[in-house]
């Protein structure tokens, strides 16, 4: 099941630089639907209620974000899981992209 999230009022800030999303043997990861490669980047996430830290998961070209930017993400969904009596929660997006910072207007 895949949970799609609402971002509109949560801020995002980049944690971590974006790295390689590893297989168990070290191998960068693939999409299985594109082949296109993965990124995990981690940011934490704001709104009224408090703070958490999540990695996002994307395909494609490397994120472009900076530790400390603020960030948007495109399509971000939820993915629980559960295997060998673990589970958890994934998250993945289309996008990680910095927030457009309006030029100033001097």
């Amino acid at each position: 099941m895949k949970l799609k999230l609402n971002t509109a009022n949560k801020q995002l800030t980049a944690t971590k630089e974006p790295v390689e999303r590893l297989d168990q043997n070290g191998r960068q990861r693939s999409d299985k639907e594109t082949g296109r490669l993965m990124w995990s980047t981690q940011v934490f996430v704001l709104d009224e209620d408090g703070g958490e830290v999540i990695t996002i998961h994307t395909a494609g070209e490397k994120p472009n974000v900076k530790v400390g930017e603020l960030v948007t993400v495109s399509d971000l969904e939820a993915l629980p899981w559960a295997t060998n009596g673990r589970n958890g929660v994934s998250f993945r997006a289309t996008a990680i992209k910095p927030v457009a910072v309006p030029a100033s207007g001097k």
